[in-house]
Protein backbone atom coordinates (compact mmCIF):
# COMPACT_ATOMS: atom_id res chain seq x y z
CA UNK A 1 0.00 0.00 0.00
CA UNK A 2 1.27 3.61 -0.76
CA UNK A 3 1.09 6.75 1.46
CA UNK A 4 -0.77 9.77 0.19
CA UNK A 5 1.60 12.59 1.14
CA UNK A 6 0.66 16.10 0.28
CA UNK A 7 2.98 18.92 0.56
CA UNK A 8 2.18 22.75 0.90
CA UNK A 9 5.20 25.04 1.84
CA UNK A 10 3.46 28.37 3.31
CA UNK A 11 6.15 30.49 2.98
CA UNK A 12 7.07 29.86 -0.52
CA UNK A 13 3.06 29.76 -1.74
CA UNK A 14 3.12 33.40 0.14
CA UNK A 15 6.05 34.80 -1.77
CA UNK A 16 4.70 33.44 -5.14
CA UNK A 17 7.46 31.85 -5.76
CA UNK A 18 6.27 28.04 -7.00
CA UNK A 19 2.36 28.97 -8.40
CA UNK A 20 1.65 25.23 -7.83
CA UNK A 21 2.33 24.48 -4.02
CA UNK A 22 -1.12 24.09 -2.18
CA UNK A 23 -2.62 22.10 -5.25
CA UNK A 24 0.06 19.23 -6.25
CA UNK A 25 -0.71 15.47 -4.94
CA UNK A 26 2.44 13.35 -4.39
CA UNK A 27 2.31 9.61 -4.35
CA UNK A 28 5.57 7.92 -2.31
CA UNK A 29 5.52 4.63 -2.21
CA UNK A 30 7.16 2.45 0.56
CA UNK A 31 10.46 1.19 -0.34
CA UNK A 32 10.15 2.80 -3.69
CA UNK A 33 10.63 7.00 -2.89
CA UNK A 34 11.98 7.06 -6.74
CA UNK A 35 8.16 6.05 -7.79
CA UNK A 36 7.09 10.00 -7.03
CA UNK A 37 4.39 11.20 -9.40
CA UNK A 38 2.51 14.03 -9.75
CA UNK A 39 -1.39 13.76 -10.91
CA UNK A 40 -2.37 15.43 -14.35
CA UNK A 41 1.73 15.48 -15.70
CA UNK A 42 1.69 14.09 -18.97
CA UNK A 43 4.69 12.39 -18.02
CA UNK A 44 1.79 9.36 -16.40
CA UNK A 45 -0.75 9.32 -18.62
CA UNK A 46 -2.40 6.09 -18.64
CA UNK A 47 -2.75 3.82 -21.63
CA UNK A 48 -5.78 4.26 -23.63
CA UNK A 49 -6.22 0.57 -25.51
CA UNK A 50 -8.46 -1.61 -23.61
CA UNK A 51 -7.81 -5.27 -23.67
CA UNK A 52 -10.00 -8.08 -24.40
CA UNK A 53 -12.78 -8.93 -21.56
CA UNK A 54 -12.40 -12.39 -22.16
CA UNK A 55 -8.90 -14.20 -22.48
CA UNK A 56 -9.63 -17.05 -24.34
CA UNK A 57 -12.47 -16.44 -26.40
CA UNK A 58 -11.46 -18.80 -29.47
CA UNK A 59 -13.45 -17.05 -32.25
CA UNK A 60 -11.65 -13.64 -31.21
CA UNK A 61 -8.34 -15.63 -31.39
CA UNK A 62 -8.47 -16.89 -34.82
CA UNK A 63 -9.76 -13.59 -35.85
CA UNK A 64 -7.00 -11.81 -34.75
CA UNK A 65 -4.42 -14.08 -35.39
CA UNK A 66 -5.62 -14.08 -39.07
CA UNK A 67 -5.20 -10.50 -39.05
CA UNK A 68 -2.00 -10.48 -37.70
CA UNK A 69 -0.78 -12.64 -41.03
CA UNK A 70 -2.54 -10.62 -43.27
CA UNK A 71 -0.62 -6.97 -41.97
CA UNK A 72 2.21 -8.32 -41.06
CA UNK A 73 2.29 -7.21 -37.05
CA UNK A 74 4.81 -7.84 -34.59
CA UNK A 75 4.97 -12.17 -34.33
CA UNK A 76 5.03 -11.19 -30.73
CA UNK A 77 2.77 -8.48 -29.42
CA UNK A 78 0.89 -7.89 -32.33
CA UNK A 79 -2.30 -8.66 -30.75
CA UNK A 80 -1.63 -5.58 -28.71
CA UNK A 81 -1.29 -3.72 -32.23
CA UNK A 82 -4.84 -4.76 -33.14
CA UNK A 83 -6.92 -4.00 -29.76
CA UNK A 84 -5.19 -0.57 -30.00
CA UNK A 85 -6.39 -0.28 -33.38
CA UNK A 86 -9.68 -1.70 -32.30
CA UNK A 87 -10.01 0.86 -28.99
CA UNK A 88 -9.33 3.78 -31.47
CA UNK A 89 -12.49 2.52 -33.62
CA UNK A 90 -14.87 1.95 -30.66
CA UNK A 91 -13.61 5.98 -29.37
CA UNK A 92 -15.04 6.99 -33.12
CA UNK A 93 -17.83 4.28 -33.15
CA UNK A 94 -19.35 6.06 -29.76
CA UNK A 95 -18.73 9.52 -30.61
CA UNK A 96 -21.01 8.94 -33.78
CA UNK A 97 -23.44 6.83 -32.08
CA UNK A 98 -23.78 10.07 -29.72
CA UNK A 99 -24.33 12.62 -32.24
CA UNK A 100 -26.77 10.21 -34.18
CA UNK A 101 -28.79 10.11 -30.50
CA UNK A 102 -28.82 13.67 -30.28
CA UNK A 103 -32.15 15.48 -31.42
CA UNK A 104 -30.91 19.00 -31.64
CA UNK A 105 -27.70 17.53 -34.03
CA UNK A 106 -28.61 19.35 -36.51
CA UNK A 107 -27.63 22.76 -35.35
CA UNK A 108 -25.37 24.51 -32.91
CA UNK A 109 -22.53 22.58 -31.10
CA UNK A 110 -23.67 19.18 -31.72
CA UNK A 111 -23.71 20.23 -35.38
CA UNK A 112 -19.94 21.33 -35.22
CA UNK A 113 -18.65 18.26 -33.40
CA UNK A 114 -20.54 16.36 -36.10
CA UNK A 115 -18.72 18.08 -38.87
CA UNK A 116 -15.17 18.07 -36.79
CA UNK A 117 -15.25 14.20 -37.07
CA UNK A 118 -16.18 13.76 -40.51
CA UNK A 119 -13.82 15.77 -41.44
CA UNK A 120 -10.98 14.17 -39.19
CA UNK A 121 -12.22 10.99 -40.47
CA UNK A 122 -11.88 12.00 -44.05
CA UNK A 123 -8.47 13.22 -43.84
CA UNK A 124 -7.67 10.14 -42.20
CA UNK A 125 -8.68 7.95 -45.13
CA UNK A 126 -11.37 5.98 -42.96
CA UNK A 127 -14.37 8.40 -45.11
CA UNK A 128 -14.85 9.11 -48.70
CA UNK A 129 -15.61 13.13 -49.24
CA UNK A 130 -19.63 13.57 -48.64
CA UNK A 131 -19.93 10.70 -45.98
CA UNK A 132 -22.60 10.73 -43.46
CA UNK A 133 -22.41 10.08 -40.13
CA UNK A 134 -24.02 7.13 -40.05
CA UNK A 135 -21.31 6.03 -42.49
CA UNK A 136 -18.83 6.21 -39.30
CA UNK A 137 -20.43 2.87 -38.19
CA UNK A 138 -19.30 1.09 -40.89
CA UNK A 139 -15.68 1.41 -40.34
CA UNK A 140 -14.00 -1.92 -39.08
CA UNK A 141 -11.05 -2.65 -37.33
CA UNK A 142 -9.36 -3.91 -40.91
CA UNK A 143 -9.91 -0.15 -42.48
CA UNK A 144 -8.27 1.05 -39.31
CA UNK A 145 -5.77 -1.51 -40.04
CA UNK A 146 -4.97 -0.47 -43.75
CA UNK A 147 -4.54 3.12 -42.83
CA UNK A 148 -1.32 2.27 -40.95
CA UNK A 149 2.00 3.54 -42.65
CA UNK A 150 3.33 -0.36 -42.93
CA UNK A 151 -0.22 -1.39 -45.15
CA UNK A 152 0.25 2.26 -46.99
CA UNK A 153 3.72 1.42 -47.83
CA UNK A 154 2.44 -1.73 -49.18
CA UNK A 155 0.17 -0.66 -51.03
CA UNK A 156 1.74 2.21 -52.71
CA UNK A 157 4.16 -0.69 -54.14
CA UNK A 158 7.63 0.76 -52.21
CA UNK A 159 7.45 -3.16 -50.80
CA UNK A 160 6.45 -6.61 -51.99
CA UNK A 161 5.04 -7.62 -48.43
CA UNK A 162 3.37 -6.53 -45.12
CA UNK A 163 6.48 -7.88 -43.66
CA UNK A 164 9.02 -6.27 -45.87
CA UNK A 165 7.20 -2.97 -45.61
CA UNK A 166 7.62 -3.41 -41.93
CA UNK A 167 11.50 -4.07 -42.15
CA UNK A 168 11.63 -1.09 -44.59
CA UNK A 169 10.05 1.19 -41.94
CA UNK A 170 12.10 0.31 -39.03
CA UNK A 171 15.29 0.32 -40.86
CA UNK A 172 14.69 3.83 -41.14
CA UNK A 173 14.26 3.39 -45.66
CA UNK A 174 10.90 5.42 -45.55
CA UNK A 175 9.83 8.41 -45.00
CA UNK A 176 7.63 11.51 -45.38
CA UNK A 177 8.69 14.64 -46.88
CA UNK A 178 12.02 14.70 -45.45
CA UNK A 179 10.98 13.36 -42.15
CA UNK A 180 12.33 9.79 -42.09
CA UNK A 181 9.51 7.39 -40.83
CA UNK A 182 10.49 4.58 -38.03
CA UNK A 183 6.89 4.24 -36.49
CA UNK A 184 4.83 1.03 -38.81
CA UNK A 185 2.03 1.49 -36.51
CA UNK A 186 1.40 5.26 -37.60
CA UNK A 187 -1.97 6.98 -39.34
CA UNK A 188 -0.74 8.67 -42.05
CA UNK A 189 -3.17 11.49 -43.28
CA UNK A 190 -4.15 11.34 -46.97
CA UNK A 191 -2.68 14.59 -47.53
CA UNK A 192 0.26 12.92 -46.83
CA UNK A 193 0.21 10.32 -49.11
CA UNK A 194 1.52 11.42 -51.51
CA UNK A 195 5.26 12.62 -50.08
CA UNK A 196 5.34 8.99 -49.44
CA UNK A 197 9.07 7.85 -50.66
CA UNK A 198 11.99 6.19 -49.97
CA UNK A 199 14.56 8.38 -47.75
CA UNK A 200 17.17 10.12 -49.78
CA UNK A 201 20.13 8.48 -48.15
CA UNK A 202 18.91 4.62 -48.74
CA UNK A 203 19.97 2.62 -51.22
CA UNK A 204 16.53 1.56 -52.05
CA UNK A 205 15.98 5.24 -53.32
CA UNK A 206 18.18 4.60 -56.49
CA UNK A 207 15.74 2.75 -59.12
CA UNK A 208 18.68 0.81 -60.70
CA UNK A 209 19.17 -1.30 -57.14
CA UNK A 210 18.15 -4.63 -57.90
CA UNK A 211 15.36 -4.74 -54.96
CA UNK A 212 13.44 -1.68 -56.96
CA UNK A 213 13.82 -3.78 -60.41
CA UNK A 214 12.68 -6.63 -58.86
CA UNK A 215 9.64 -4.61 -57.88
CA UNK A 216 9.02 -3.72 -61.37
CA UNK A 217 9.28 -6.97 -62.87
CA UNK A 218 6.49 -8.73 -60.36
CA UNK A 219 4.39 -5.74 -61.11
CA UNK A 220 4.49 -6.53 -65.09
CA UNK A 221 4.12 -9.85 -64.49
CA UNK A 222 0.63 -9.37 -62.32
CA UNK A 223 -0.56 -7.08 -64.99
CA UNK A 224 0.09 -9.03 -67.83
CA UNK A 225 -0.56 -12.27 -66.20
CA UNK A 226 -3.59 -14.03 -68.74
CA UNK A 227 -4.55 -10.21 -69.57
CA UNK A 228 -6.67 -10.03 -66.81
CA UNK A 229 -6.66 -8.10 -63.16
CA UNK A 230 -6.51 -10.94 -60.26
CA UNK A 231 -8.96 -9.49 -57.04
CA UNK A 232 -7.39 -9.60 -53.64
CA UNK A 233 -9.57 -12.98 -53.05
CA UNK A 234 -7.48 -14.74 -56.06
CA UNK A 235 -9.80 -14.88 -58.39
CA UNK A 236 -9.54 -13.47 -62.18
CA UNK A 237 -12.21 -11.06 -63.60
CA UNK A 238 -12.96 -13.48 -66.26
CA UNK A 239 -13.93 -16.03 -63.71
CA UNK A 240 -16.45 -13.35 -61.65
CA UNK A 241 -17.78 -12.28 -65.15
CA UNK A 242 -18.43 -16.53 -65.66
CA UNK A 243 -20.21 -16.77 -62.05
CA UNK A 244 -22.07 -13.79 -62.93
CA UNK A 245 -23.80 -15.06 -66.55
CA UNK A 246 -24.03 -18.99 -64.96
CA UNK A 247 -26.05 -16.89 -62.14
CA UNK A 248 -28.40 -14.88 -64.85
CA UNK A 249 -28.79 -18.59 -66.53
CA UNK A 250 -29.74 -20.53 -63.86
CA UNK A 251 -33.36 -21.22 -63.11
CA UNK A 252 -35.81 -19.00 -61.01
CA UNK A 253 -37.50 -20.64 -58.03
CA UNK A 254 -40.44 -20.31 -59.69
CA UNK A 255 -39.41 -22.32 -62.81
CA UNK A 256 -38.68 -25.12 -60.56
CA UNK A 257 -42.37 -25.19 -59.19
CA UNK A 258 -43.88 -28.61 -60.94
CA UNK A 259 -47.27 -26.68 -62.51
CA UNK A 260 -50.42 -28.58 -62.17
CA UNK A 261 -51.45 -30.91 -64.81
CA UNK A 262 -54.76 -29.66 -66.76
Amino acid sequence: MGECVIGADTRSAASGSDPTVGRVLLWAFRGRSDEVGVVGEPKFSRSRTQTPTHPWKQARIDEEHALKEKYGLKKIGGMREIWREKSALRRHRNQAMKLIGRVDASEGHYAKEKSQLLESLFSKGLLVSGADIGDVLEINVEHMLSRRLQSVVYYRGLAPSMRASRNLIVHGHICIGNQRMTVPGYHIPKAEEEHLQYTLGSPFANPNHPFRMDLDERRLSVSEEEGGHVREDGASEEFVEKIKKDAEDAPTVDDTIPKEVE
